[in-house]
Order: structure tokens, then C-alpha cells, then sequence
């Protein structure tokens, strides 16, 4: 995509969904750290079902330590790697004790140091929580990177590595969330849905997908 096709491509996404959220429910950094760590390998969806009571119980480190590895993996038993999540979760709330005072550091290099945090998630929580301009590389932002053209790569740090090249302002702040919800709800892996796409005419993706055909009723079909 040339620089003015990309401009276009973000404004367009951004008229359709001008305050585009991470659809990950919490109340504050710490429950999205939280939140965004469970989520590996699992669904949004499913994620916020486990974490709804267990939020409500639970705003803080501390809380999540006088809970237990025992409590919490009773709270996230529905969400797939809930053993091992359970045991980063428990160690990730003692570090941030120990040497955060309570608080979610607001840095990379800090963030990544947390058990279970990797470099997507301390995007996701630097962007979400701070308002940071990083680039969080889910499936479907890889995806639809590679399918439009807007960035490809063989890996997520190549696409992110592009992605902070060449998105522009003012749209870098809400980019990563906009990828992610046309990956998840029109850009779709198996099947991609380029006949309702905002943005079809300046993607890359040449075999574009039809609208589906509808099935002849006797209410819609032609008269003789």
C-alpha cells in the first residue's frame, strides 16, 4: 500500500468505529494485566465469563495473593492453560508487590519481566491502560496485515516492526484495536467477508470473496 492508500485505510476504519476498546472487560491496569495474560490462547469471550466474578472479587495484587493459586485456578478452570496461567498470575501479582509497590509498571522492558507477560501483552497494556502508540500482534492483526498488503511479515515482530513504520497519526493510538475487530468480525481467517469490507477496494487480497447466495424460498422466489 502506497502512504496515502494507508491513511485511507485508517480513516475509513476509524469513520466506521471512531473509539475502537480492547474487548477485554477490567476496571483497572492491574485486572487488564490480568486479563490480557489469561487471554493467550483463549477467546475474549470466554475470558471475560471466568474473570466477571473473579474481578469483583479481586482489584488488586495483594487480593489476588490472599486468593491463592488454588482459588484463582477455580475461578479460570474454564479457560484453556488455567493451571499454568493460575501459577504466572499468583507469581506476576508477588513481583509487582515486590518491586513495583502494587502498581503495573508502565514500560516494555518492565512489563515483559512480569511471569506470563510477553512483549503482545505489554503492548496491549501499554496501549490500553496508558494510552501508549504500540502495535499488539494477535492472529487476526497478523492476519490481516499479510492478506491487505498494509504490512507483511513472516513473523509478529516483522508485521509490528511495519506496522510502527508506516501507520500515521492520528490514527496510531487506536490502529492495533482496529485491525483486530476487522480480523475478528469481517477480515475472518477462514473466509473473509470482502463483499461488506470498508476497505476492499485498497487491499491486496486478490481472491475477493462473494456475498453469500441466497437460498430461493417461495418468498423469494421468482414469480412465472
Amino acid at each position: 500500500m502506497t502512504r496515502d492508500q494507508i491513511f485511507e485505510f485508517f480513516r475509513r476504519l476509524a469513520e466506521d468505529n471512531p473509539s475502537p476498546e480492547t474487548e477485554l472487560e477490567f476496571g483497572n491496569p492491574y485486572q487488564l494485566v490480568v486479563a490480557v495474560a489469561l487471554s493467550a490462547q483463549a477467546t475474549d469471550v470466554g475470558v471475560n465469563k471466568a474473570t466477571r466474578e473473579l474481578f469483583r472479587r479481586v482489584t488488586t495484587p495483594q487480593q489476588m495473593i490472599e486468593l491463592g493459586e488454588e482459588g484463582l485456578r477455580e475461578q479460570i478452570k474454564t479457560i484453556g492453560l488455567f493451571n499454568t496461567k493460575a501459577k504466572n498470575v499468583i507469581a506476576l501479582s508477588h513481583m509487582l508487590l515486590d518491586e513495583f509497590g502494587g502498581e503495573v509498571p508502565q514500560t516494555r522492558e518492565e512489563l515483559v519481566r512480569l511471569p506470563g507477560v510477553g512483549r503482545k501483552t505489554a503492548n496491549v497494556v501499554m496501549n490500553c491502560a496508558f494510552g501508549a502508540e504500540t502495535f499488539a500482534v494477535d492472529t487476526h492483526v497478523f492476519r490481516v496485515g499479510n492478506r491487505t498488503g498494509l504490512a507483511r511479515g513472516k513473523t509478529v515482530d516483522e508485521v509490528e516492526a511495519k506496522l510502527e513504520k508506516r501507520v500515521p497519526q492520528p490514527f496510531r493510538r487506536h490502529a492495533h484495536h482496529w485491525l483486530i475487530l476487522h480480523g475478528r468480525y469481517t477480515c475472518k481467517a477462514r473466509l473473509p467477508e470482502c463483499w461488506r469490507c470498508p476497505v476492499v477496494d485498497l487491499c491486496a487480497y486478490k481472491p475477493k470473496t462473494p456475498p453469500p447466495k441466497t437460498k430461493l424460498t417461495k418468498e423469494t422466489s421468482p414469480r412465472t
